[in-house]
């Protein structure tokens, strides 16, 4: 089982920014995802940004794409969400998961989730 922290999430005015960490435990697997998810009050968890290793290939939700830039830290086990040009519907509460294997866009595929962190847009 990997464990996941995030961290980052706050209060913040629309078009500003914010970066989100999920600092992992070390994973024992040679081929993994590491991904966002998001979820707002009576919404459904949603997709946000995925990447995956090796390769560090990246794929977005077309919400966030050109908005939102999901990189890593391989020396830190750490992956980090730039989110700029926050919007008020990016409001929610936003969780780091992992899985094994290739990529994938649904929550059900991921088998470790962190606690969450809260991310606010005002109008």
């Amino acid at each position: 089982q990997v464990q996941l922290v995030e961290s980052g999430g706050g209060l913040v005015q629309a078009g500003g920014s914010l970066r989100l960490s999920c600092a992992a435990s070390r994973p024992t697997f040679s081929n993994y995802v590491m991904a966002w998810f998001r979820q707002a009050p009576g919404k459904a968890r949603e997709f946000v940004a995925g990447i995956s290793r090796p390769g560090g290939i990246t794929y977005y939700a077309d919400s966030v794409k050109g908005r939102f830039t999901i990189s890593r830290d391989n020396g830190k086990n750490t992956v980090y969400l730039q989110m700029n040009s926050l919007k008020p519907e990016d409001t929610a509460g936003y969780y780091c998961a992992f899985k094994s294997g290739l990529p994938s866009r649904t929550d059900s595929d991921f088998a470790s989730w962190g606690q969450g962190t809260q991310v606010t847009v005002s109008s």
